[in-house]
């Protein structure tokens, strides 16, 4: 059977809370606060998305190649127009978002490895391949988590990447020989029957940095599995994002692009942005009735992760019966999972019997 979430994907509602009202800041964002949970009865009784908008109720995604700096740009944009700053998910963003204490096994986590993906790009059991979807699934929860943080409270929000624009590394990593054709051709087919389920972000911002300056960057990290990223690689990241991602997604969003220096200087990308006018795109399309639709799609996390999932033969991705079995039930037997949240004695939940 195809690999996919092995567990379930995260709680909803108040189950999935972890703090006070939402604050410009946040390592991780997993729904909005409130008591209960969004549904058609809440619809039906008067709740609408649209008298919470105000000028910056909106979704922007900062792009870039590795070590661009969009990371540090999105934070002090985001503190500046008071939004909401989402960090770049990374492959165990499935943990945060159920609030492991410590992360669980890679088997519970794509069964891939980013070190190893640096280190042997063309490694032969597939994990280049199994990354790429991995990351695509957690870049689609995260922007689930934007959409319903921005619907929920009218707070925007501004990511590192977003599904969108996740593309690029597939098509870098096709055209260094890390994947093969068929692995390009299932991508293709998940994106197409999942991303046409949201709407694209308001504002993309590419941080345009030469790959050389790129590789340099990653050299002086400190990180060792990142000192040996080939160039050409990189080099087709940056020819992705201005020869496919950008032409395509400025058909439908506002654009923005800075060389690094310019990056830097974030009031005048508060400044440019103040003079855009959102004038493009299926955003204005919308309204309280579609925004209900989306809403409830976006608070079904298990809904979210399974629209990735197809029952397509890929030995990249592949699991057979038994493994799979074996990794469910190694799941169940870990502490607090054989039950949902709150009905599992052995990690010290009481009074089951009364829930």
């Amino acid at each position: 059977m195809a690999l996919r979430l092995i567990r379930l994907v995260v709680p909803s509602g108040a189950a999935a809370l972890t703090g006070a009202a939402a604050s410009q800041k946040a390592g991780v964002h997993t729904s909005c606060v409130r008591s209960l949970r969004y549904g058609w009865w809440a619809y039906a009784l008067g709740e609408r998305t649209t008298p919470r908008f105000k000028e910056y109720s909106k979704i922007f995604a900062v792009d870039g190649n590795l070590a661009s700096g969009k990371g540090a740009l999105a934070q002090k944009l985001a503190d500046k127009l008071g939004m909401l700053y989402m960090p770049e998910p990374d492959t165990f963003y499935l943990d945060k978002m159920t609030e492991e204490k410590t992360p669980l096994a890679v088997d519970f986590n794509g069964m891939c490895s980013l070190e190893k993906f640096y280190l042997d790009p063309k490694a032969a059991d597939g994990n280049s391949y199994r990354l790429q979807v991995w990351m695509y699934n957690m870049r689609l929860l995260q922007y689930s988590n934007a959409i319903e943080h921005l619907l929920t409270t009218g707070q925007g929000v501004i990511l590192e990447r977003s599904p969108f624009s996740d593309m690029v590394f597939l098509e870098a990593m096709y055209k260094q020989g890390y994947v093969r054709k068929e692995c390009v051709d299932h991508y293709n087919e998940i994106k197409g029957i999942s991303l046409c389920e949201f709407l694209p972000p308001h504002l993309v911002i590419y941080v345009d940095v030469p790959a050389d300056e790129v590789q340099k960057k990653l050299k002086q990290s400190g990180k060792s599995y990142l000192q040996n990223v080939s160039l050409p690689y990189l080099k087709t990241i940056e020819d992705s994002y201005k020869k496919s991602f950008l032409p395509k997604i400025s058909e439908s969003v506002e654009v923005l692009a800075y060389d690094a220096t310019q990056a830097q200087d974030v009031e005048r990308v508060a400044e440019d942005i103040e003079y855009l006018k959102f004038d493009k795109g299926p955003w204005l399309e919308q309204d309280d009735v579609t925004y209900h639709h989306m809403r409830m799609l976006v608070e079904d996390k298990q809904r979210v992760a399974s629209l990735t999932c197809i029952p397509k033969f890929l030995p990249e991705i592949t699991i057979g019966a038994h493994d799979y079995d074996e990794k469910y039930y190694a799941y169940r037997s870990l502490p607090g999972k054989n039950y949902a949240p709150g009905y599992n004695e052995d990690v010290g939940d009481k009074n089951i019997w009364l829930k």
